[in-house]
């Protein structure tokens, strides 16, 4: 892992320092390590990982703002009128149109506070407010508010603020614990990438070599033919085996063309960059316990807090419909002094105090069952929702048992391979001596070359899913049980960058 970087900062080097019409080709080796390292800094999935936590804290600070105090100025600036009103007569009820020419402006400001136990909103604010009117003697006229306290509470309602500060806490952990499911599932997505390039490496270096040494066998068995030695049958299987081997290497090389394309593009490379993989060492011996396993994924993954969440939801939607049901009351209150004169100073001395309160009633005489009804409703998704939620966690126990199982098995079958693979190159090497010597015929060499060829892809298979169980648990789990350490991120990095 810590000769990965040169590899990055030589490949940024070049590429800004050859045009890329005439950018030479880049020949990078990676082990797996590196690889997961490069597609989880610069794949575009993690790309579309990170804005999506990004986009999860602004609304978290969203959430939190509404809980702080804000200071609002507004204004009403040049508002000019001229037009004609029309004033109606209350003794002969007769309309008169009224020429108007008046110009308006208005200042304030305020604090507002939401509060969170009540659903309430308080509002402090002063606030000047003057008209000119242009067809009187005395055109300018103000109005000033000093100090005005308003608070308005409702009384039977849903409270979204309370609520908020239950869940929004829960949704912004669950988009961290989120945003490392995705790092962590970009490992598994490369995993089986990185594999088939691999095995596709291996196999066309295997048709190579195989195809090098069947043309010098076949150069010395026709020898053998020419002094009776070899039968017909003979000289010919070894020359439909040369050219099997010549059709595999194309085979081999498109095949590992279209694999390494699909890899570079998931990591981010382009097309000047060739990679050479490097087959891993056989996993660590470890041995997971399903209990263990289990406990980590209840304590990190965001399955938890994602059925917290969908009860949570569902309880609110039950009493949003029993806040909307029957009676519906505000209170609104407001205290303040204000004064008005024909000079700024005027409007300000000797203010009166002014004060308002009133209660609002809403009450459906006849809805004909519509909420109880939707109260009905409510409570069946609840209770839908809680036993989807009790299923979903006997399929999720039963699938990391099945997990571990997997895995603890896959160790065994990745030992049992290696072995293979030995036994099956240790073969075909006595194989070849023996045909050279005339003691066996080309049915068995070929045989034994088929074996050492399905043992060896056998063993990179193995050794693919050993790594694809392991990292799915720890995609489930959060948690690194090789390295014994949980899977975290640097979140405040992220945001401040």
């Amino acid at each position: 892992m810590k000769r990965f970087a040169p590899h990055l900062l030589a490949l940024a080097l070049l590429m800004i320092a050859v045009p890329s019409v005439y950018a030479q080709k880049i020949r990078l080796t990676l082990t797996l390590d590196e690889a997961v390292k490069t597609a989880q800094d610069q794949s575009p999935s993690a790309l579309v990982a990170k804005h999506n936590f990004l986009a999860s804290y602004w609304q978290y600070r969203a959430f939190r703002a509404q809980l702080l105090p804000s200071l609002n100025l507004s204004a009403t600036l040049g508002q000019y009128n001229r037009s004609l009103v029309p004033l109606q007569n209350s003794e002969s009820g007769e309309i008169n149109y009224v020429a108007n020419n008046n110009l308006k402006n208005s200042l304030s400001l305020s604090i507002d506070q939401n509060i969170a136990l009540t659903g309430g909103r308080i509002s402090v604010f002063t606030s000047l407010y003057r008209l000119d009117q242009f067809n009187t003697e005395n055109p300018a006229t103000y109005n000033s508010q000093p100090i005005n306290i308003t608070y308005i509470q409702p009384l039977r309602t849903y409270n979204t603020l309370r609520w908020d500060k239950v869940t929004e806490p829960k949704k912004y952990e669950r988009a961290k614990r989120r945003y490392l499911e995705q790092m962590e599932n970009i490992i598994v997505n490369v995993i089986p990438m990185f594999f088939d390039v691999l095995q596709a490496q291996q196999r066309l270096a295997m048709s190579s070599k195989n195809y090098e040494s069947t043309v010098s066998l076949y150069k010395l068995a026709k020898e053998r033919f020419e002094q009776n030695l070899v039968s017909k049958n003979d000289l010919l299987q070894l020359e439909l085996r040369m050219i099997n081997d010549n059709l595999s290497i194309n085979d081999h090389k498109l095949t590992l063309d279209m694999r390494m394309l699909r890899l570079k593009t998931f990591m981010g490379y382009n097309e000047n960059v060739e990679l050479d993989l490097v087959l891993p060492a056989s996993g660590p011996g470890i041995t997971l316990n399903f209990e263990d396993v289990l406990d980590k994924a209840y304590k990190n993954s965001p399955f938890l807090l994602d059925n917290e969440l969908d009860v949570l939801s569902a309880t609110q939607e039950v009493e949003r419909q029993k806040a909307n049901k029957g009676l519906q009351a505000n209170l609104n209150a407001q205290f303040g002094l204000t004064q008005q004169g024909h000079e700024l100073g005027t409007a300000y001395s000797n203010p009166m105090d002014q004060q308002i309160l009133s209660l609002g009633l809403r009450m459906p005489i006849m809805d004909w069952g519509l909420g109880k009804g939707r109260v009905k409703m409510a409570k069946s998704r609840e209770e839908l929702v809680r036993a989807q939620v009790d299923q979903e966690m006997n399929d999720y126990k039963q699938n990391i048992f099945i997990k571990v199982i997997q895995f603890n098995n896959q160790v065994t079958q990745c030992n049992l391979s290696a072995r293979a693979d030995s036994i099956a190159q240790e073969r075909y090497a006595n194989a070849r001596s023996r045909f050279l010597e005339g003691a066996i015929s080309v049915t068995d060499l070929n045989n034994a070359q088929s074996e050492k060829d399905q043992a060896s892809n056998r063993y990179i298979n193995d050794l693919s899913n050993f790594w694809q169980y392991y990292f799915n648990i720890r995609k489930i789990s959060l948690y690194d049980f090789i390295n014994k350490r949980e899977i975290a991120a640097e979140f405040e990095k992220m945001v401040d960058n």
